[in-house]
């Protein structure tokens, strides 16, 4: 089978494509012919080596396609439509999963969709739905709000009653984020979205920022936050934060902190089923709308990575074989 892979850490020059070895199943796995993988910023990390993996590797943390091959103790049977989330080698034709790991498409969303909603989708999940719980009155601050997890983000805020004012750096994005149905927008490149923020609340600041971009954004949105409010720091796109006295949360108004992650948030396969179920039941009855903003070929996983560190996605960018 063809996959992409890496050698060593370095720019998207990295990547081979290359033919490899059919992998066979074991016990409690299913072998995935892949019709469409999911690109995530963590991707870039790994390739990058700022989060280190061994080498040589198959990047790609999301997929979804059909079974193509089981091994002992498996309940799922070939041919059926599966995605999952959190297991490496998606840029591939095709993966090995723990069958414990996969969950089963619906009719009605497609390979593409579920591809790209399984890592971002059930990360926004969590984030409005567990680690800071949104409700009715609650005024979030969503950063890189046209981004892949900024659009679905939005969905779910509004779906569970909050105000969401987001960011984004044009008024492409910006017209997106609204037709997402974020109430207001804040372009970054032309205001301070601190003091826009601050003024959108009254002076009062938001309860939740939501953060994946990190360096240049995270200082400002903490004192973007009410007393008491919530910063939750889910990606670092702009470079890591720097070092944290916590009594700076303390004299910014009792602030609360999180580093969350996706794997801590699908701890058991209850909870996967309960994310993953959510999103595909909304997709279904189409109230939660996923865009696809490029697809590339699975040899142009280069060209794919260039893009996203562009910082040009508005959506979800994919790989197809």
């Amino acid at each position: 089978m063809k996959a992409v892979r890496i050698h060593q850490f370095g720019g998207p020059e990295a990547f081979v494509y290359e033919d490899v070895d059919l992998p066979e199943p074991g016990p409690h796995q299913v072998r995935i012919k892949i019709e469409a993988a999911g690109l995530n910023y963590i991707d870039v990390y790994q390739r990058t080596g700022q989060y280190p993996i061994g080498l040589p590797q198959t990047l790609g943390m999301e997929a979804a396609g059909i079974v193509d091959a089981t091994g002992d103790g498996v309940e799922l049977n070939v041919g059926d439509r599966v995605a999952y989330a959190m297991g490496m080698g998606a840029y591939a034709e095709y993966a090995l999963m723990p069958a414990n790991n996969v969950v089963p498409v619906p009719e009605g969303v497609t390979s593409e969709q579920a591809a790209a909603l399984m890592l971002q989708g059930m990360t926004a999940h969590y984030l409005s739905h567990t680690t800071y719980p949104l409700k009715k009155g609650n005024v979030a601050l969503i950063h890189a709000a046209a981004g892949g997890v900024g659009l679905l983000l939005i969905q779910m805020a509004k779906r569970l009653g909050a105000t969401v004012i987001g960011t984004v750096s044009t008024q492409e994005k910006a017209d997106l984020a609204k037709q997402a149905g974020a109430d207001e927008i804040i372009l970054y490149t032309e205001a301070d979205f601190q003091m826009e923020s601050r003024k959108l609340t009254k002076g009062e600041g938001v309860h939740v920022v939501y953060d994946s971009v990190g360096k240049t954004t995270f200082e400002k949105s903490l004192n973007s936050l009410r007393p008491r409010g919530y910063m939750v720091l889910y990606g670092q796109a702009s470079g890591a934060v720097g070092e944290l006295d916590p009594q700076v949360l303390n004299a910014k108004g009792s602030l609360f902190l999180t580093r969350p992650s996706l794997p801590h948030y699908i701890l058991d396969r209850e909870e996967l089923l309960w994310r993953s179920g959510d999103l595909f039941s909304w997709v279904q009855a189409g109230e939660l709308d996923v865009r696809v903003d490029q697809t590339f070929a699975l040899a142009d996983a280069a060209k794919a990575h260039e893009y996203i560190e562009a910082r040009k996605t508005k959506g979800k960018v994919l790989l197809v074989p």
